[in-house]
């Protein structure tokens, strides 16, 4: 029996993309030894996209299509629900947008067969602008700095999963980025570097407030170095405030006329403490907020049109869908 690779491919607003996706995704698996699925997840697209995947499904049966009720975004809180319909011994992650090249795919599969449980694409450059790409450079950098395990730079939206590792994803916290996650759990991830496209087409859903909320998302979710350090720092800044103190009463007990005792230095003070705690107020924020998203229950992902599926899922193994 031959095996089976799911390729999993999410898409927003991608109605030129969807077709040449499917179409070169098709021509590289139909040349390898393998049965296949390609798995179009719609994000509630507001263009064209849901007539596209319906009329690639209609003509393979191989292409599979979920449409969901609304743009969950690309976050854990849908992953149960992407992977969950993916039946293949191994599953590909790759993004719409042709920023990561789907020729990469016989490469993945060809370490995957030679024992690696996780292959990532890692850009090594990006065609998509030397500020964006520079700012993730400093992003990992941190990320690095303050997480309790190592993790990997530049690592894609192109990642191929065996099914032990899909399996052990499933049980994870939503809340926790899955690249962070595959740094945690230790496995040895075969790393393909590549420099990364400009899209295609179309334009892309992320902006920078999107962008930071990811990167705090991932920081909050891998670490509590921001709350040491802030203890650290409140008991730095307590010494210095206390020897200033001290300084600053000799001062003016020793040189009465001559040392001036301004209003400046207290403002200034006050300002420095004052945003200061508004600093950490903000990052004590961050972590009680990804505490309230785990307490709080969320409502399920709603698919709202399933295609070459079935109805009742027989057909896929809905890992906890």
């Amino acid at each position: 029996m031959r095996k089976k690779i799911s390729i999993n491919v999410p898409c927003y607003n991608e109605e030129d993309n969807v077709k040449p996706m499917a179409e070169a995704l098709t021509q590289i698996m139909q040349s390898l030894d393998y049965d296949y699925e390609i798995l179009f997840r719609d994000n509630c697209s507001t263009d064209n996209s849901k007539q596209r995947l319906r009329e690639l499904a209609a003509a393979d049966k191989h292409i599979k299509v979920l449409m969901l009720n609304r743009n969950y975004g690309s976050g854990g809180r849908g992953r149960r629900m992407r992977f969950g319909y993916c039946t293949g011994d191994v599953i590909v992650h790759i993004a719409c947008d042709f920023q990561e090249p789907p020729e990469l795919l016989p490469e993945f599969i060809k370490y995957w067969e030679q024992g690696y449980k996780v292959v990532a694409g890692q850009k090594t450059g990006s065609k998509e602008g030397k500020i964006k790409y520079f700012l993730r450079h400093v992003y990992y950098k941190i990320m690095d700095a303050f997480s309790d395990v190592p993790q990997y730079e530049h690592m894609s939206g192109i990642i191929l999963y065996d099914r032990e590792v899909l399996d052990e994803i499933l049980k994870i916290d939503e809340d926790i980025i899955l690249r962070n996650a595959l740094a945690d759990m230790g496995y040895e991830i075969k790393l393909i570097q590549y420099v990364q496209e400009k899209r295609r087409s179309g334009k892309s859903s992320y902006n920078v407030w999107r962008y930071l909320n990811f990167a705090l998302n991932s920081l909050v979710n891998t670490s509590t170095a921001p709350l040491r350090l802030m203890t650290v720092a409140g008991f730095c800044m307590s010494v210095i405030s206390f020897l200033l103190g001290v300084f600053y009463f000799i001062m003016k007990l020793t040189l009465w006329y001559r040392f001036p005792a301004g209003m400046a230095p207290v403002l200034i003070g006050m300002l420095f403490l004052g945003s200061v705690q508004l600093l950490f107020m903000g990052v004590l924020g961050e972590y009680i907020g990804a505490i309230l998203r785990k307490v709080s229950r969320q409502p399920d992902v709603i698919v709202s049109e399933k295609l070459n599926l079935g109805e009742d899922g027989t057909d896929s193994k809905q890992n906890g869908v």
